[in-house]
C-alpha cells in the first residue's frame, strides 16, 4: 500500500515523498483512515513506528479541508507531549509534512522564553503542540483559550501517568469542548490507560499493533555483567574496540548522566548529557550536535530521552539497567528503526539483577552475554537463580490496582520483583519547565 491509497491529498503524499516516505507503517495505515472519517482512536504502538505521522498527516489533511473563511486563526487542534522533546519533534514532522498546506502551527514548552511562544500565538495558530505545564501557564496568563479545539491528541499516555500529569491534563480537557475528536496514544496499555481512555474516548477504534515486550526485531541485544565501580572502563572499552561511531548512552540519573559525559571528554570521546536539570537551550544544542554527528555520545536519562529520534542510530547502551522493565523496551527501540539494524548493549552489576530479571520475563526470553571483555565478571552468585523458561544466551532469573484518572495514587504493580513502587515527585523535569 502507498500513502495515496490511503486518500491522503496531493500536497501531503508530495510532502512525504521529498522525505523519502513512500509506505505507510503499520499504524499509519491503520489509524489515518478511520481519523479522517472523524473516530476518537487508542492507539498502542511503541517508539519508532511512526505515531506522529499516523496522527499528524491526517489532521493536516482536516484543518486544511475545513479552513475558516475568516483572518482570524483559532487553535483548533491540541497536541500535548509529555517532553519538550517530543514537542519539538512533533513540531518538526508538522512542518515537513504541512509544508504545502497554508497553515499554521506553534510549539509551546517549559525551559524557555515565552515572549516568542505568545508572538506566535498571537499572529493565530490552526495547531498547538504544548507539554501540560507551559500550557496551563499561559491558559493561566490568558493567552490561550482551548473553545474551539476540534482535535485532541494525547500523545506518550503512558508516559505522562508516570510522570504526574494527571491534575495538569484534567484541567487542561475541562476547558475544551466536550464536542470533539479525540485520540490517544500510548506505548503500553496497562489498566490505568485503558481507565483514561476509557474516560476520554466516545466508541473508540482501538489499534494495539506493537506491544512493549516486543522490541524491533532488527535490534540485537547483549549483556555485560560488571562490578559497578568497572562500568566507565568498560564503556570505554566497549567504545574503543567495537567500532562504534554514534551511541545513545542511558543512565538513571541526571548526576549520573553528567558523571559519564565529564568521564568520555576526558578520555577524548566528544560526549554531552540532555537532562532535566539542563537548561532548554544547552538541551536543544546536545541533541543538534548528537543529530549531525558533531557529538559522538549523547548521555540521557529517560525522561529527557522522549521525543529523541535520530536517523541511523545503530547503538543505544544502557549503562544502567532500568528501574522498569518496560522502559527497557523504549530505550533499545531508538535504534533498529526504519528497517535498519541496531544494537543494545546493556551493563548490569549485581545491585541491578532483579531489574534484569524483570525484563527478561517481559521479553519472554535472555538476553545474550558477553563474557569476553577485561572487565565482565561472572554472574553475581547472590543474585542468580536459574531462568524460568525462554532462551538464546547465557542469563539468570526471570522474576516473577491501578489507578484511576485523576486519583493521583499508583496501585502495587512491581512485577514480581518485590520492590516497592518508586515515590514519584514533581521536579522541574516532570513539569517540561
Amino acid at each position: 500500500m502507498n500513502f495515496e491509497q490511503l486518500n491522503l491529498i496531493e500536497p501531503l503524499v508530495s510532502a512525504l515523498l521529498k522525505k523519502g516516505y513512500t509506505e505507510p507503517t503499520p499504524i499509519q495505515e491503520k489509524a489515518i483512515p478511520y481519523i479522517l472519517e472523524g473516530r476518537d482512536i487508542f492507539g498502542c504502538a511503541q517508539t519508532g513506528t511512526g505515531k506522529t505521522a499516523a496522527f499528524a498527516l491526517p489532521i493536516l489533511q482536516k484543518l486544511a479541508a475545513t479552513k475558516p473563511a475568516t483572518d482570524r486563526v483559532l487553535i483548533r487542534s491540541l497536541i500535548l507531549a509529555p517532553t519538550r522533546e517530543l514537542a519539538l519533534q512533533i513540531s518538526d514532522n508538522f512542518v515537513a509534512y504541512g509544508k504545502n498546506l497554508r497553515l499554521r502551527h506553534t510549539c509551546v514548552y517549559g525551559g524557555a522564553s515565552q515572549g516568542r511562544q505568545v508572538d506566535a500565538l498571537r499572529k493565530g495558530v490552526d495547531t498547538l503542540i504544548a507539554t501540560p505545564g507551559r500550557l496551563l501557564d499561559l491558559m493561566q496568563q490568558g493567552f490561550i483559550k482551548l473553545n474551539n479545539v476540534e482535535i485532541f491528541v494525547l500523545d506518550e499516555a503512558d508516559r505522562m501517568l508516570d510522570m504526574g500529569f494527571i491534575p495538569d491534563i484534567n484541567r487542561i480537557i475541562a476547558k475544551m469542548p466536550a464536542k470533539r475528536q479525540t485520540l490517544l496514544f500510548s506505548a503500553t496499555a496497562p489498566a490505568e490507560i485503558m481507565q483514561i481512555a476509557n474516560s476520554l474516548l466516545h466508541d473508540p477504534v482501538s489499534l494495539n499493533l506493537s506491544p512493549t515486550s516486543a522490541p524491533p526485531s532488527l535490534v540485537k541485544q547483549t549483556v555485560y555483567y560488571v562490578n559497578k565501580e568497572n562500568k566507565r572502563s568498560l564503556l570505554q572499552h566497549v567504545l574503543d574496540n567495537n567500532d562504534i561511531e554514534h551511541a545513545l548512552v542511558f543512565t538513571r540519573t541526571k548526576r549520573g548522566a553528567d558523571k559519564v559525559v565529564i568521564e568520555l571528554n576526558k578520555s577524548g570521546i566528544k560526549a554531552d548529557a540532555i537532562h532535566g536539570n539542563k537548561s532548554q537551550g544547552a538541551r536543544e544544542k546536545a541533541l543538534r550536535g548528537f543529530k549531525n554527528r558533531h557529538i559522538r555520545i549523547l548521555v540521557a536519562t529517560d525522561v529527557a530521552s522522549r521525543g529523541i529520534d535520530v536517523d541511523k542510530l545503530t547503538h543505544v547502551i544502557n549503562y544502567e539497567i532500568p528501574e522498569q522493565a518496560e522502559t527497557y523496551v523504549h530505550r533499545i527501540g531508538r535504534t533498529g528503526r526504519a528497517g535498519l539494524s541496531g544494537h543494545a548493549l546493556s551493563f548490569c552489576a549485581s545491585d541491578e539483577m532483579a531489574y534484569l530479571k524483570d525484563i527478561h520475563k517481559l521479553l519472554k526470553k535472555n538476553i545474550d552475554v558477553v563474557s569476553v571483555s577485561p572487565y565482565t565478571i561472572d554472574v553475581p552468585v547472590a543474585s542468580a537463580r536459574p531462568a524460568q523458561g525462554g532462551g538464546g544466551g547465557r542469563s539468570y532469573g526471570s522474576g516473577g490496582g491501578g489507578r484511576s484518572w485523576g486519583s493521583g495514587s499508583r496501585g502495587g504493580n512491581s512485577g514480581g520483583s518485590g520492590r516497592a513502587p518508586r515515590k514519584r515527585t514533581f521536579t522541574s523535569e516532570r513539569r517540561g519547565r
